[in-house]
């Protein structure tokens, strides 16, 4: 076998693959499924073959940003969305009174199905073999890249590339009040050899931490006692599911609140809390405090929402969203059974919290390639993002990415102003992150571009460049894309007579189009089509399509000027052998970061934190010298 150093005696030759793809979350399938759709020979290996694409937080997909990502995955031929859409259990939209920048959908899902549909079809995937096995190391070729894996059990895989893809495993602890032990996520064991492997390396690593809520047995829930919330039905994340094509049921989720009583437990309790007792070193997530936290934090608040959720059709474990805890198990029985429809809880499982250790993303290039070691890719929770969205999108671009350098084919890139990928990429290689980092529509400064509806029109048809959209695909984005500039090009060309408008209590007005009638705020859409009907049935997805076009054709046309601008700066690129000791004027940070960093442009070097204005004008002065 070629590309492997020389073995241990214990250590067998075990095959040979363009790229590795270590463990089997959410960022590990979807970077094997990127790589074998490539056509690179792709390994995916992992601890527990059971525990592929396991949810072990909420029993959730979506949400504001986190839509527009699953969206993104799918329209550039990933799974996520596909399997959510089969296996959901209740899907809702948010923020539908805001803009379309912001809306979202969120699905329940059932996560023992989404799992078994994930792995039959990572089982389906052409070049693509599954395996357990624990991962111990990896191997290096004498110039320091990589050459492969070496396993716990003696086996060694060569491969020129490996993504490693760790999740909340790597060295792993769970903490439950004042009891600690090495875990992994729902009691999976952890990865310890990896994790002393990397640091072997000389990787710098960072301990974060998670937390995730208790679950209740739902015999023991009073439901009369709570706020039903039903969910939709006709909403779908993939471009290709089709309507009615999953028969799936819809199943409520249920509100209710804390009170003063279980703040004053919890407060009572808070010298057995590991937050405040210094038993939990990482550093956990600001946008989802614990419940804990909560009750120190926002101290003047005498209730805070929680949200019953299924984990799954025909179970009785309900999620209890809200609610993370690192308390002592019985702290946590009492403080649930203080809240209306709990009086009477039972725990499947207690709440936990857990430290892992992760990277500082500020190593990697925009690939997802660590800068140091050529062919090691890394994504998910490991570059310190949080979430099954970041890790899903993240995985594909490294998997992808990973597979073109395999190939010698172009690598997988994007922008701020293209996709949510490029702004979640950008920020983590750019700006780092010094807490798990979750992606929010306030993060992209494009997010009018960057919506749910139109993710396939801004990546498919790179998608299906790439390699990644089979044909199937890009003929059914082909024949939608058909259909949306048909629609627009009627709406435009269609001048109702001024008696149609009267009789349908229309003030008439001179010139008048659908167009122009569709940019009134009282007009929808749906109505316009009710009045002139097109000649052939539009697609909800086409339909919400043209009315956000249109409605909001002035402000896109004023962000796409933002983005000019933007890329402008983008263009100009600096010298990789730049020397910024040479560059005169400075600042001290400024110089320490672009040192650090090495931006490839203008553009990339304003976004890193402690490069001034300044600092920027300095750059474009230099290059102008050079020029």
């Amino acid at each position: 076998m070629n590309g492997l150093p020389p073995l241990a005696p214990q250590q067998y030759r075990a095959g040979q693959y363009d790229v590795i793809v270590v463990g089997a979350g959410h960022a590990g399938c979807e970077a094997a499924l990127a790589a074998a759709r490539l056509n690179a020979r792709t390994l995916l290996i992992t601890m527990s073959p059971e525990a592929t694409a396991l949810a072990p937080c909420n029993p959730a997909i979506g949400g504001p940003a986190k839509s527009v990502l699953v969206r993104e995955i799918d329209a550039l031929g990933g799974a996520m969305a596909r399997i959510t859409d089969a296996a959901q259990i209740q899907v809702r939209r948010l923020n539908t009174g805001k803009g379309p920048a912001v809306q979202a959908l969120r699905a329940q899902i059932d996560k023992a199905l989404y799992q078994r549909l994930m792995r039959c079809c990572l089982e389906k995937q052409e070049g693509l073999d599954l395996r357990q096995g624990e991962v111990s190391g990896l191997l290096l070729a004498d110039d320091g890249t990589v050459a492969g894996c070496a396993t716990t059990s003696g086996a060694a895989f060569a491969a020129p590339n490996i993504v490693v893809c760790s999740g909340t495993y790597l060295n792993g602890r769970v903490i439950i009040g004042e009891a600690a032990y090495p875990s992994g996520p729902l009691g999976y064991p952890p990865a310890l050899p990896l994790g002393a492997s990397l640091r072997e390396l000389g990787l710098p690593m960072r301990r974060f931490k998670t937390g995730t809520p208790a679950r209740l047995d739902s015999r023991s829930i009073d439901f009369d006692q709570t706020v039903c919330q039903p969910g939709e039905r006709g909403l779908y994340f993939s471009y290709l599911t089709r309507e009615g094509e999953f028969d799936r049921p819809s199943m409520p989720c249920w509100l209710t609140y804390t009170n003063s009583r279980t703040h004053d437990i919890i407060r009572a309790n808070l010298h057995r809390a590991p937050l405040y007792s210094g038993v939990i070193e990482g550093v956990g997530p600001r946008y989802c405090p614990s419940i804990e936290d909560k009750v120190v934090r926002f101290a003047q608040r005498d209730s805070h929402q929680m949200f019953l959720e299924p984990e799954g059709e025909g179970g009785r474990e309900y999620y209890v969203q809200g609610m993370s805890s690192s308390l002592p198990e019985e702290v946590q029985v009492e403080f649930l059974r203080s809240i209306k429809g709990l009086t009477r809880a039972v725990l499947i499982r207690p709440a936990y919290a857990i430290e892992y250790d992760c990277i500082d993303p500020l190593q990697l290039k925009p690939t997802l390639e660590h800068k140091g070691i050529g062919g090691l890719f890394m994504a998910g929770q490991i570059n310190g993002t949080s979430g099954y969205e970041e890790a899903a999108g993240q995985g594909l671009l490294a998997g992808a990415n990973a597979a073109a350098k395999a190939l010698g084919l172009e690598p997988l890139l994007f922008s701020r102003d293209e996709a949510y990928l490029g702004v979640l990429v950008d920020d983590l290689v750019t700006k780092g992150t010094e807490e798990p980092y979750r992606l929010f529509t306030s993060r992209a400064e494009y997010r009018l571009l960057l919506r749910q509806d139109n993710a396939d029109l801004r990546l498919c048809e790179r998608g299906y460049k790439a390699g990644l959209v089979d044909k199937d695909r890009w003929e059914v984005f082909c024949a939608k894309q058909e259909q949306l500039k048909q629609e627009t090009a009627r709406l435009n060309a269609c001048h109702p007579k001024q008696a149609e408008l009267v009789a349908w209590g229309i003030e008439p007005l001179r010139e008048l189009t659908l167009v122009t009638l569709l940019k009134r705020p009282e007009f929808t859409y749906e109505r316009i089509a009710e009045i002139f009907p097109p000649p052939v049935p539009v697609s909800s997805q086409v339909a919400e399509q043209v009315e956000i076009s249109i409605k909001y054709e002035g402000y896109i046309a004023k962000q796409r000027e933002q983005v000019q601008r933007f890329k402008r700066l983008e263009e100009k690129l600096l010298p990789a052998d730049i020397d910024y000791n040479e560059v005169y004027g400075l600042s001290s940070e400024g110089l320490q970061k672009l040192c650090r960093l090495r931006p490839v442009s203008i553009g990339q070097a304003g976004r890193i934190s402690g490069v001034s204005p300044a600092d920027i004008n300095v750059l474009l002065i230099y290059l102008e010298k050079k020029r």
